[in-house]
Order: C-alpha cells, then sequence, then structure tokens
C-alpha cells in the first residue's frame, strides 16, 4: 500500500487537469489503478466526421496500443482547442490517459495547453504501477497535442498577417 502524494499545485497545470492531478494523487496505487480504468470508460467516441475520415488521424506510435488523436484550434484570439482520441477498448490504459488528457485539456486556450509541464503524466502517481514503455505513450500524446497545438497557432499566424498583406 502506498501513501498518497501530496498536492503540489503548479500554476502552469489548468485547474481542470490539476483536479483530476490532486484525484490521483489522493489515492492509493490500487486506487489509481481503478481511477484510470474509470477514465478508460469515459473517453468519448468520435464525431461522425472523423470516424468516418481515419486518415484525419495521427497515430501516436509511442504508444503500445494503437492510439489516435487529432487536434482543432479555433480561430478565436484565445485559440481554444478540441481534442479527438481513438483507442480500442481492449487498451484501458491508453484509453484511460488519453480520457485524462481529454477531461483536463479539452476546450482550453492554445496559451494554457501549451504552458502545460511535460511531467504531467508523472504527476499522477502511476509509475510505478504502470511500465515505464506506457507512461512514454502517455508523454508522447501531451507532446503531440502540444506540437500540433503549436503548428496550428503557427499556421493560423501565418494566414492571418499574409491576409493583412494582401489588402
Amino acid at each position: 500500500m502506498s501513501t498518497p502524494i501530496p498536492s503540489s499545485a503548479d500554476p502552469a497545470v489548468p485547474e481542470q487537469l490539476q483536479e483530476i492531478v490532486d484525484d490521483f494523487q489522493a489515492m492509493t496505487e490500487a486506487e489509481r489503478l481503478e481511477l484510470l480504468l474509470e477514465f478508460s470508460r469515459s473517453l468519448p467516441e468520435l464525431p461522425s466526421r472523423l470516424a468516418d475520415h481515419p486518415e484525419m488521424l495521427e497515430q501516436v506510435v509511442e504508444c503500445q496500443s494503437p492510439l489516435f488523436l487529432t487536434v482543432e484550434v479555433g480561430d478565436s484570439p484565445e485559440h481554444p482547442v478540441e481534442l479527438f482520441f481513438s483507442a480500442p477498448p481492449e487498451a484501458p490504459t491508453t484509453r484511460g490517459f488519453a480520457s485524462v488528457l481529454h477531461e483536463g485539456l479539452n476546450g482550453l486556450s492554445a496559451a494554457e495547453i501549451l504552458a502545460v509541464p511535460a511531467d504531467v503524466p508523472d504527476r499522477l502517481g502511476l509509475t510505478r504501477a504502470i511500465t515505464p514503455l506506457r507512461m512514454r505513450g502517455m508523454s508522447a500524446m501531451l507532446g503531440r497535442i502540444k506540437r500540433k497545438v503549436a503548428e496550428q497557432v503557427a499556421a493560423g499566424s501565418a494566414d492571418a498577417s499574409a491576409a493583412g498583406l494582401a489588402r
């Protein structure tokens, strides 16, 4: 039986993600695994516009199980971000990680997501219960999300600049 990890709130971690981290940290190792399983069951299905077009999703090859994601960044100044994941039901760890990231990051601004520290997956307190390879998969998901957000924000800025020059 492990001891719960004390909360270490980080201002760079958005509130909705910090609440999830705090929930995991307040539990024993066995309870954390059960919570991850609960998250795996709550991963939203892809909307039909994406489910019918799997080529619009990018595989996160670092994950042991097949996981695909896509990121949509809004045009408003805050650049709200929508996350979409696809993982098979027989991959509960991968689905659980995806669901944690979805619940913790979906709908936030691009700036908030880009500021999330890379070690957030480790803060869930699962590093002893889950293999390092699986933990690396969650870190890769977060890294891929941040890269795609940065690319889309940069592309949107370049498009806006080009439109301004065209006037």
